[in-house]
């Protein structure tokens, strides 16, 4: 190993930056996961940097991450922030070898993705009185375009005018890794786009930002606090479920499109995936649909 820093995290923070293109999300998360484990080395092994560490010593971290109590998903995430980290070390030649291939990810069981239930997003969305004015309609839309697209919370934050398209009742969808994807609109939803567009012009003028498609009562570009209260709070409403987020209209949609006998590799587009292994775990979900019915219906159930 490496005994003399020939690189900073911030190298390795810019190539992922510039280069892999990863999310601010993920490029906080990998900052923050070096930081902790460049402390953890100083103050229990006395070394300053993180290429010089061996896997004794990263196991060692594991070890007292799992006994701090942290959620073994979250530590499997440091474990790929350092498998990501130490390969880029390999290739920019400042290590011989990867102190990372003696490490393997935590075994965790697979949770099933959370969703609701067809009923309750119907009684939501086609029940339930939202207020004629901006912030009703917008409040509507949010919950419209998550649940009918499918989009990530941070997808629809950088949503901007020019990305969408009434008539051909399509959005365009900035990604993972900044690849697009074009997500078709149902009449219905195209609707209330165009109630919003309406309103927002109306009611903020040129208050409201003139990019941004999402935007607060004060016309001001929407932020995750303020669309993760809107569907928490209309969720409440109509579910019991814990988890009252974004993702969770995510995961409805997809897993109302499977029970319904949408494609799997259709499905995988729309949600922008990069590979069909991030899909099939809906599969799953359609299947304990099936067993439900079984169970009700056959006679030696």
């Amino acid at each position: 190993m490496s005994t003399a820093p020939q690189i900073s995290i911030d190298d390795f923070l810019d190539y992922i930056r510039f280069e892999k293109r990863l999310s601010h999300h993920t490029l906080t998360a990998y900052g923050k996961d070096l930081e902790q484990f460049q402390v953890f080395l100083a103050g229990e092994f006395s070394l300053a940097h993180p290429e010089q560490a061996d896997f004794r010593q990263i196991r060692a971290w594991i070890v007292t991450l799992v006994d701090a109590g942290l959620d073994k998903t979250s530590i499997n995430r440091k474990i790929a922030t350092l498998r990501s980290y130490y390969g880029f070390l390999i290739r920019r030649k400042v290590i011989t070898s990867d102190p990372m291939l003696k490490i393997q990810a935590l075994k965790t069981s697979k949770k099933l993705p959370v969703y609701v239930e067809e009923k309750p997003m119907e009684t939501l969305l086609d029940e339930f009185s939202f207020t004629d004015d901006f912030d009703g309609t917008r409040d509507k839309l949010v919950l419209e375009l998550l649940y009918g697209t499918g989009i990530r919370l941070s997808e629809l934050i950088g949503l901007k005018h020019t990305d969408v398209n009434l008539y051909e009742k399509t959005i365009i969808v900035l990604g993972k890794r900044n690849k697009h994807r074009i997500v078709p609109l149902t009449p219905n939803l195209a609707a209330v786009i165009d109630k919003y567009l309406q309103l927002k012009k109306s009611e903020l003028g040129d208050k409201a930002d003139q990019e941004a498609f999402i935007v607060s009562e004060q016309g001001n570009p929407a932020y995750p606090m303020l669309i993760q209260r809107i569907v928490k709070r209309h969720l409440e409403i109509v579910t019991t479920l814990e988890k009252k987020s974004p993702h969770v209209l995510r995961h409805t949609f997809a897993t109302h499109l499977l029970n319904r006998g949408a494609d799997l590799n259709a499905i995988k587009d729309l949600l922008g995936h990069s590979s069909l292994a991030a899909t099939q775990v809906y599969t799953h979900n359609s299947l304990e649909q099936l067993k439900k019915a079984y169970d009700q219906a056959h006679p030696k159930a």
